[in-house]
């Protein structure tokens, strides 16, 4: 997939403009995911089978209902944005995911997420071992206090693979960082540039052999350079994993994704704030024509 997207001509009254290349994410010929465009042209990029369906997810953090009814597909082998205001629920949806959530005191998830045909909210389902299938990167890069090289096997200890100096030079490879460490494997992780710790924890994450990686704004507390790194990273990772990704920036979004889902706000009757999902469609059904008033307010800047 490519996009060009050029900030200078993101006009306040228009749809952010992206030129996606043709063709699917796994080149296949699968119908569009759930929410894409009716009626969508030769040019629309098809997109892979779904890896994750959600039916009418929703989230309480104690009486507060956070997230309501989220019905939506993730498609597989591509990366799926999540982008809307903050407060929207973004971020708990995508905990949803690898049920992250079960660590919040108070929290409880309703509804379905099938991974596959398995649900992971079913009591038979094993967190710890869901998060090594399905990794996560948060928003500030969070190595630990180790060296570059344990920071890699100690993931791979406590999801029973056995490290080997194989698959750490591996996994620093397809993270696009062992170039930059190679020589220093035993050096404290704290000694790597912000760009770097984020990166050595996207190669921590696919040391395991996840078949998702889900990522909770990667790039918010990075540098323009750091964050162009970052974005190439996840185009490449999305040939062999499915990425989930949150992000506020609407032209990052753009720029990476094969599917964007808008999730926006509602008002209750007690005056609280709830996160629903608006629409769900192509990168390029969402910011040239979308279907959704509320989606069009956002992504024109007329609401934030």
């Amino acid at each position: 997939m490519t996009t060009n997207v050029d900030p200078e001509k993101t006009a306040k009254d228009s749809p952010i403009e992206i030129h996606l290349a043709t063709g699917a994410a796994d080149g296949g010929a699968s119908p569009p995911a759930a929410g894409a465009q009716p009626g969508a042209t030769s040019a629309e990029p098809s997109l892979g089978p779904p890896i994750f369906r959600l039916h009418d997810l929703g989230v309480w953090y104690g009486n507060h209902h956070a997230v309501k009814g989220v019905t939506m597909e993730v498609p597989k082998n591509a990366i799926t944005a999540l982008i809307g205001p903050s407060g929207c629920g973004k971020s708990t949806a995508l905990r949803c995911l690898n049920r992250m959530n079960d660590l919040i005191p108070g929290a409880r998830v309703e509804g379905r997420v099938l991974f596959g045909d398995e649900d992971l909210l079913s009591s038979d389902v094993d967190p710890v071992d869901l998060r090594g299938r399905i990794g996560m990167v948060f928003q500030k890069p969070n190595p630990f206090p180790k060296s570059i090289k344990d920071n890699l096997e100690f993931g791979m200890k406590v999801n029973g693979i056995k490290p080997t100096a194989e698959r750490v030079e591996q996994a620093l490879v397809d993270a696009a960082l062992w170039d930059e460490v190679k020589d220093r494997l035993k050096a404290e992780a704290f000694s790597l540039s912000g760009g770097q710790q984020q990166r050595l924890c996207i190669a921590r994450a696919i040391a395991v052999e996840p078949e998702v990686i889900l990522m909770d704004e990667p790039c918010s507390a990075l540098d323009p350079i750091a964050t162009l790194a970052i974005e190439d990273l996840m185009k490449k990772l999305a040939e062999r994993y499915t990425l989930v990704v949150v992000t506020h920036n609407m032209q990052q979004a753009a720029r990476i994704s094969d599917q964007v889902a808008f999730m926006t706000v509602e008002g209750t009757a007690e005056g609280n704030r709830t996160g629903v999902l608006a629409e769900v469609g192509t990168a390029r059904q969402i910011f040239s024509a979308p279907k959704d008033p509320r989606t069009e307010a956002y992504i024109t800047g007329r609401v934030g």
